[in-house]
């Protein structure tokens, strides 16, 4: 039975996975009529109906839902133990699936990634920016990267960064016409750059801490954005200030061509992790991944 039927209950994990027939059949490079069929016919010789179908979406059943609990971890597992057994002869191979953020991508993980990625060309890698939360598991990642105070406590994580800092910075032409803050409260009355955070859809509050002591400041200006790069070329062009990763403006603060404001007010915290479902099982290359990604102090 088994025989029979596996190569259309392979379909129908990705179908049920991706919640569309469209998205299916383009993952798959197979035609939706194709998919179609083949589930038809799953589901004729099964007796059993496995997707509810809508004109807008498609959804598995209950009796679905169960086979998909069952088969997918023994189908994981089955692949896992194919790969190891192709990796007898010493070549490392698979596919990775990653989400990061854009920060995370620019400044860390594409760097490390390069030498990685000559030193075992048969390993591929998929890196998805997002800067909202992405649930790894619903997304069918192998792993993510976030800041560490951010990673899920059922989650295993590993340290692939130093600590950072955001800092506040401004042009020296828009500090000409603008009193330099002295403290986080004086924000309020001045231009900021603010960034919009996917995961709530509102805005990000400027943090900071001094002497133990935390502060949450909400800041107004002209100009909103939900990518960093968009945000330090406003600031560069004298729109305002903005808090951002230090690591991004360092040489341009050391060039004078920002000022950095508010330092005492900036604390260092936890920086990005790799983090995923500590009950997956993952293949040799993943783990060769981790071992090149991990943050040696």
């Amino acid at each position: 039975m088994l025989k029979d039927n596996f190569n259309e209950l392979q379909i129908f994990l990705v179908v049920a996975r991706e919640r569309s027939f469209t998205k299916a059949a383009n993952i798959l490079g197979v035609s939706q009529s194709a998919l179609s069929h083949s589930i038809k016919g799953l589901e004729e010789r099964l007796n059993i109906r496995l997707l509810t179908r809508t004109t807008r979406s498609v959804a598995p059943t209950e009796l679905g839902t169960k086979i998909i609990a069952c088969l997918e971890p023994k189908l994981t597992e089955l692949e896992y133990e194919l790969e190891s057994l192709i990796q007898l002869n010493g070549t490392v191979s698979g596919n990775i699936r990653l989400s990061t953020g854009e920060h995370a991508a620019r400044s860390l993980l594409w760097p490390k990634l390069k030498p990685f990625l000559r030193m075992h060309p048969d390993i591929n890698i998929e890196l998805v920016v997002d800067n909202g939360f992405v649930n790894i598991v619903d997304g069918r990642f192998d792993a993510g990267v976030r800041l560490g105070e951010s990673v899920d406590k059922d989650m295993i994580a590993v340290r692939i960064g130093p600590d950072m800092r955001l800092v506040v910075v401004g042009a020296p032409s828009y500090f000409a016409s603008h009193d330099i803050p002295q403290t986080p409260h004086d924000l309020q009355s001045h231009r900021c750059i603010n960034m919009r955070l996917p995961s709530a859809g509102g805005l990000y509050h400027w943090e900071f801490e001094k002497e133990g002591k935390s502060l949450r400041v909400k800041v107004e200006g002209q100009l909103t954005f939900n990518l960093l790069s968009e945000r330090i070329d406003a600031v560069l062009s004298g729109f305002g200030v903005a808090c951002v990763p230090e690591d991004t403006v360092q040489e341009v603060v050391k060039s004078g061509e920002l000022i950095q404001v508010l330092d005492d007010w900036c604390p260092t915290f936890s920086g990005y992790y790799l983090y995923y479902p500590s009950r997956k099982q993952h293949l040799p290359a993943f783990a060769l991944l981790i071992d090149a990604l991990r943050h040696h102090e």
